[in-house]
């Protein structure tokens, strides 16, 4: 059956490498990205895409109800991936305000949008419709080493405003679900790593600093554990629960694996040796520099799989070691990429705001 799928979101990070893997696996499918190519978001992540005549860009924002509605009767949409957020933990403690009116008040419009398309104007059948919500671990809290890692029934407790946007967004999914009948889905993921993140985060950030020779700032005592999803393992488990998971359910989609930060940060250096070890950096542990700790920076997450293994039969493909040289090794094959998506965004004014004012 062919599908006409609205990804939201869809130049940045995640939202790009699935829009890549959809054209790459399901030749059935038809999509349409919608961004509004704020800083995180760049037409650079969607260059080269397999068999671009079946997808198209639209630049515009998840709260313009007007051009939503336009995009779901002009494109016959029956399936939305919703990827598009805020997302970086950092930016919301210095400004959460964007993080309310992107991640609650764009998810509000799209769902109204979704629903009147589906169950008052019936563009498509509401059985073969479905709205995929793309969340994180982060809104159950965080955890202590002896605790069981969360599932599904967790209870929320995010603890930033970040994590606090993307609950409120989870709720009213799950609300729309129940009080209207749109079929929904969601899935709540782990930290994801792989091509296109923007190297405001940790492992794109590692790889850029270490491979110019400047400080790795790591956060208190690096000892924050954390679950890593390899991207495209994420878009696999992503379009699994869109087509065949249950209507209305919550999957949580990790990579199988809990290392402190500190860790992550040593793998890196290590391939980084491995692959440059004429680098007058290497070896690149010496560039490791402790900086004061982020306010409520969540002490460990951990993820269980067992739901969406057992159900869908899904399970991550990469490891971490593989998963992480894969990374290293893309971004230091791609500086245009990197060159591009830095000089035309914020990226140098944020992390002098971020980083240089932190003592160790």
């Amino acid at each position: 059956m062919t599908r006409n799928v609205l990804v939201t979101g869809g130049a940045g990070f995640i939202g790009s490498n699935f829009v890549h893997y959809l054209l790459r696996t399901d030749p059935e499918v038809r999509i349409v990205t919608l961004d509004a190519l704020t800083y995180a978001g760049s037409l650079e992540n969607l260059k080269d895409l397999p068999d671009p005549a079946r997808h198209s860009f639209i630049q515009g924002d998840i709260a313009d109800r007007a051009l939503l509605d336009r995009i779901f009767t002009e494109n016959t949409i029956d399936t939305v991936v919703h990827f598009a957020a805020e997302t970086h933990v950092d930016r919301s403690i210095h400004d959460p305000g964007v993080f309310v009116q992107t991640n609650v008040l764009g998810t509000f419009t799209l769902l109204e949008a979704a629903r009147k398309a589906w169950l008052v104007d019936k563009i498509v059948p509401v059985e073969q419709a479905r709205f995929h919500h793309v969340s994180t671990d982060e809104v159950f809290g965080t955890l202590t080493r002896e605790e069981p890692p969360f599932e599904e029934s967790t209870p929320y407790q995010p603890r930033s405003p970040y994590a606090a946007s993307k609950a409120s967004s989870d709720h009213f999914v799950r609300a729309y679900h129940i009080t209207y009948g749109l079929p929904v889905s969601i899935s709540n993921c782990s930290n994801n790593y792989g091509p296109r993140q923007f190297p405001e985060k940790l492992v794109p950030l590692m790889i850029l600093n270490a491979s110019s020779g400047k400080p790795l700032p790591v956060y208190g005592d690096g000892m924050q554990i954390r679950d890593w999803l390899y991207v495209d393992d994420h878009c696999e488990a992503i379009w699994q629960v869109a087509t065949h998971g249950q209507v209305g359910e919550t999957y949580c989609v990790g990579g199988d694996n809990q290392p402190p930060n500190i860790e992550i940060v040593r793998t890196i250096c290590q391939i980084m040796d491995e692959l440059q070890p004429r680098s007058v950096w290497a070896p690149h542990e010496k560039l490791i520099s402790y900086v004061a700790d982020r306010p409520g920076h969540d002490r460990r997450y951990d993820i269980s799989i067992s739901k969406i293994k057992n159900e869908l039969g899904w399970q991550p493909r990469h490891s971490l070691k593989q998963g992480m040289l894969d990374t290293v090794v893309w971004y230091l094959e791609h500086p245009e990429w990197v060159q591009s998506v830095t000089h035309n965004s914020d990226y140098s004014s944020w992390v002098q705001k971020n980083y240089n004012n932190r003592k160790g």
